[in-house]
């Protein structure tokens, strides 16, 4: 076996002199082809994504190289506007100080902090539930909990357009797997009796689904499960903080928080948008996840400044009302104004994601870059993230928005909309 690197080039020479100057490398690039393939018809189908860099902190106005200008910002997930907060940087920077930056280990050999179990009791007292366990992310914490309680004696009966983190999940598993339409609660209730023979039926739903902004009827999914003696998983990272009547997320907002077994959130999106995720729910729950949970026993802990700007959030957020209240203003203003303007917009009325449906991807992604032009900074959606022809320009609104920038994006969305012959 050749172990020098520096004999390649040689070998190479001397092979290309005795086959008549053609060109021979060892091995393969089989690969290269077949990635740039891919990208090759990623790029023809008008869906190559091109990431903006921005140049500032994540608040209303943002810079982005892309733009000279300071540029309105309605595609982060910043519901509550307080990625920028100073008290959630102060508390960053007082728990740096406290608990130093990194734990360089896992929550069970010694990556566990007081503020860490201090921050999973706020967040079980905030979700009315008995414990919660932390995650480097919502999207571990979705990886984490579908293998680590069913067999393959289940089954688990996900809503179609669930996120993309709970189908990995799902597929981690053993249990028998089942789609129902989006929403189709008639579906639903077949997939149950379809599998009713399982020893553990789990309904699994987005509380809110982030590219539609459409809202699960979770009081209708406890009828069925009740019915069907089934159980309930809901992910409500697009809900906590700010869907209910005290931000307590979609259970809430139906008035069956008691029902719902398992929730899975995040401290990625409105609890301050930094990263972290979290399951929170029955007691045995988290017992068994902090036994054999694989993204958490093998993962380091939550940075903690993290913990610390987060357990700061969910103060704002429990005694300061008025910033939900401004989201759903601005929520409201915009999704009827840009209706009465004969934009298509998909989802619930009180979600503040509002989808404007474009349709066709080159469209959409024309349309986002003539509205960067107009000082909005938007993005469009087109597939694989959704499905074909159903490309969007997704906008998510904010307590931090101004009803000036709200309505300053109707009137670029109404002209970038003549532009391109959406309106007429």
């Amino acid at each position: 076996m050749i172990r020098n690197s520096l004999l390649i080039p040689t070998i190479n020479r001397l092979l290309t002199r005795q086959f008549h100057n053609a060109p021979i490398t060892l091995g393969s690039n089989k690969l290269q082809h077949v990635v740039e393939q891919q990208l090759q018809e990623i790029r023809e189908a008008g869906t190559y994504k091109h990431e903006r860099i921005i140049t500032t902190q994540q608040k209303s106005i943002i810079k982005v190289k892309e733009s000279d200008q300071g540029v309105i910002n309605f595609c982060a997930n910043n519901y509550l506007g307080l990625s920028n907060r100073q008290e959630l940087i102060d508390a960053a920077k007082k728990t740096l100080d406290t608990h130093g930056f990194g734990l360089s280990s896992v929550r069970f050999i010694c990556g566990t902090q007081d503020i860490h179990k201090e921050l999973e009791k706020n967040l079980a007292q905030f979700h009315q539930t008995q414990d919660t366990i932390l995650f480097p992310s919502c999207f571990d914490a979705n990886a984490g909990i579908f293998e680590t309680i069913l067999t393959a004696e289940d089954a688990v009966i996900s809503d179609s357009l669930n996120h993309a983190s709970i189908i990995d999940g799902i597929r981690l598993c053993k249990a028998k797997r089942l789609r129902y339409n989006h929403l189709d609660m008639n579906d639903l209730e077949s997939k149950l009796k379809e599998a009713k023979d399982s020893r553990i039926r789990l309904i699994a739903t987005d509380g809110v689904f982030s590219m539609d902004g459409d809202i699960a009827p979770l009081d209708k999914i406890v009828e069925l499960a009740e019915k069907y003696d089934a159980n309930i998983f809901v992910d409500d990272c697009h809900a906590t903080g700010f869907i209910g009547a005290t931000g307590r997320g979609t259970p809430e907002y139906f008035n069956v928080t008691d029902k719902i077994d398992i929730v899975n959130s995040t401290l990625g999106k409105a609890l301050g948008g930094a990263t972290g995720g979290y399951t929170t729910g029955h007691q045995w729950v988290v017992d068994l996840l902090r036994q054999r949970a694989r993204p958490y026993l093998f993962s380091n802990s939550v940075a903690p400044s993290v913990v610390g700007a987060s357990l700061q959030a969910l103060k704002l957020i429990e005694h300061d009302t008025s910033l939900r209240d401004t989201l759903m203003r601005n929520t409201t203003m915009f999704r009827k104004g840009m209706k009465q303007a004969g934009f298509t917009i998909s989802g619930h009325d009180d979600c503040p994601i509002a989808p404007v449906m474009i349709g066709d991807a080159r469209i959409a992604a024309t349309f986002a870059d003539e509205m960067l032009k107009m000082g909005i900074y938007v993005i469009s959606f087109s597939y694989p993230v959704v499905p074909k022809g159903q490309a969007r320009i997704r906008v998510q609104l904010s307590a931090a928005h101004t009803q000036e920038q709200v309505q300053k994006t109707i009137d670029a969305f109404i002209k970038v909309g003549k532009q391109t012959n959406l309106l007429k």
